[in-house]
């Protein structure tokens, strides 16, 4: 049952609470500071002052007080109320009381009493108006910063504080080229007006998560030695219309003052996605945000010294108004890394551990092919993490292979049950891989065989490494793909007679290439070159859109099944031709339960 939570009381409840708790100090704490008084009538004062017992008189506009002895023979304080009696000094007199006066009222200044008649209740109550709807505001989910009215929420990096240079920057060599030419200008942008040339105002990284886009703006910002402003597209969005618009003149308020300086906008099409995209509306915060960021953009000149740069991996989503020249004048690609990039990158973050001997970054770069600068990151700190484990004190070539197998599958199981007749069922489905891969001209070699199962539901896998980096995908190489893949259930069934659910990544594969070759590749005979299909984001997945009718699909459909089925059969064909070698594989496998390259090929050998 959903407990519904009690709505926060209104403001004059806490002022009433206040007022009364002020009106009952103020009746009691008189009472009890003040000594002991006994009121009495008139009479028993004139019978006291006949009595001598009156030593003390002071008369008041409506009340007299006096101090007199009481039936204890103590000195007591006792107050009456004031009748018209002419005669009451001469009995005072006559009664030898000589203490006895008047008060004299004292005039309170008009100043003074206006100060704490008005002034100080209304600053007593603005204040703690202050505190408590700032305590109601933070219970109601931190909507106080939305009270923050139009201030930027930039992070300021002065002076080079961002410890990062271009050094600290691998596998980007062309985008770091692009962004050396700003780096000039800002530390001598005489030379550059001297020929009239004008730096671009604006540069817009592009390229999938984790390649350095964050990274090669803070080195820009190192090299130049010149103030670093940092904020994220999102920080412009707040609940209140305007708000993300003020927050913009403000930044650019803020980076005119610093200039030369450099702003860098992070994940830019939070609010400068394209107003014809649909979802919009004439008052949207975001297009109000867009269009004063591009007015901003507008309003300064190159020669001010303020560079903006942006960062995205959505830039089919962005305006044109924002990408036209004048603007982000500069587009810098920031892709994966090659194979000596990967290799660079990973030297980079090596500096920062404890390297055993023998270490050979470029086979663990040709093994990642297709990782960012992040992911290589976190192989080598696997590696580290793996080293402490093991006990020891530096990170060996082992540690970093298996971190990288880490990443790709996860964990080893080593606790995971499996029977003997599942075992040996994968090790001919991954056997099947290998020989089919080494029996092929085409085919990446064999690095590693295993059917220790690992965390991401892997119950096996054999690796294949490239010898070298390579840029394009031939129709042989693809086809090759495609039977390696099916040679897993070709074993099963050769051996077995059955088939199991083993093969389910290797079935979603080999149709992902199939379906590339027919609707992108155009290595299809019934279709040739002919556009079916498009990317929908490069960057951040490979999910695409059919550009055919229904008819023209269901032709793709069986198109894609043929060449996976001459596929399967090639790969049969193969397995059928090299029985023995599967059977003594399968039975090497099973008992070292994981071979290497070597092992393998001069097994075949």
């Amino acid at each position: 049952m959903k407990i519904q939570k009690k709505p926060p009381r209104p403001f004059i409840v806490y002022y009433l609470i206040v007022i009364g708790i002020v009106l009952l100090m103020n009746t009691l704490l008189p009472t009890l500071w003040q000594e002991k008084i006994t009121q009495v009538d008139y009479g028993t004062f004139m019978r006291l002052i006949e009595n001598g017992s009156v030593k003390k008189v002071e008369a008041q506009d409506k009340q007299i007080g006096f101090i007199a002895t009481d039936d204890n023979g103590k000195d007591a304080i006792f107050v009456t109320g004031r009748m018209e009696d002419p005669d009451l000094a001469n009995r005072l007199y006559q009664a030898n009381v000589t203490e006895f006066s008047q008060v004299i009222p004292q005039e309170t200044s008009p100043i003074l009493g206006l100060l704490l008649s008005w002034v100080l209740p209304l600053v007593f109550f603005i204040v703690l108006g202050r505190i408590l709807s700032g305590k109601v505001l933070n219970k109601m989910g931190g909507m106080g910063n939305a009270m923050t009215f139009g201030k930027s929420n930039a992070k300021i990096y002065v002076e080079a504080q961002t410890g990062i240079t271009f050094k600290d920057v691998a596998g980007q060599d062309e985008a770091k080229e692009a962004l050396k030419e700003i780096v000039d200008y800002l530390h001598s942008p005489q030379k550059y007006k001297a020929i009239g040339a004008k730096v671009p105002k604006g540069a817009l990284l592009v390229g999938p998560p984790g390649t350095g886009k964050t990274l090669l703006a803070k080195a820009v910002a190192g090299e130049s030695k010149v103030p670093f402003f940092s904020i994220s597209g999102s920080e412009f969005v707040e609940m209140f219309v305007g708000m993300g618009a003020a927050r913009v003149r403000d930044l650019f308020k803020q980076a005119q003052a610093k200039a030369p300086c450099i702003v860098f906008i992070d994940e830019i099409d939070t609010i400068g996605k394209s107003r014809t995209a649909g979802g919009f509306s004439g008052n949207d915060e975001r297009e109000q945000t867009l269009n004063q960021l591009l007015t901003e953009m507008d309003g300064f000149e190159a020669d001010k010294g303020v560079v903006i740069l942006a960062a995205t991996n959505r830039p089919e989503t962005l305006d044109k108004a924002l990408l036209r020249p004048g603007r982000f004048d500069r587009r810098i690609p920031v892709e994966l890394p090659d194979l000596a990039g990967r290799e660079a990158i990973l030297r980079v973050h090596a500096k920062k551990v404890n390297l055993g001997e023998d270490i050979d970054f470029n086979v663990i770069a040709r093994a990642t092919s297709g990782a960012s600068g992040a992911d290589l990151a976190n192989i080598i700190n696997e590696a580290a993490l793996r080293a402490v484990r093991m006990g020891r004190k530096a990170i060996t070539q082992n540690d970093l292979e298996e971190s990288v197998e880490v990443v790709i599958a996860g964990y080893q199981r080593k606790n995971a049950v499996i029977s003997m007749k599942d075992k040996l069922t994968i090790a001919y489905h991954e056997i099947g891989h290998a020989l089919v891969a080494a029996k092929q001209e085409n085919s990446a070699p064999v690095h590693k065989i295993t059917i220790v199962p690992r965390t991401s539901g892997a119950l096996g896998y054999t690796m294949q490494v490239d010898e070298t980096e390579k840029v394009l995908l031939t129709k042989e190489q693809a086809l090759d793909k495609i039977t390696t893949f099916m040679g897993g259930r070709a074993a099963e069934e050769l051996i077995f007679s059955t088939i199991t659910s083993g093969a389910a990544n290797d079935i979603e594969q080999a149709t992902k290439i199939a379906r590339t070759m027919v609707t992108r590749y155009g290595m299809s005979d019934t279709f040739g070159m002919m556009a079916l299909e498009t990317v929908n984001n490069p960057y951040l997945s490979s999910d695409t859109t059919l550009l055919v009718s229904g008819e023209t699909a269901s032709k793709i459909d069986e198109e894609v099944l043929s060449i996976i089925k001459t596929c399967y059969n090639r790969a049969l064909e193969i397995l059928k031709e090299n029985k023995d070698k599967l059977h003594e594989l399968a039975k090497y496998l099973l008992e070292k339960e994981t071979l290497t390259g070597e092992e393998f090929m001069a097994a075949i050998a």
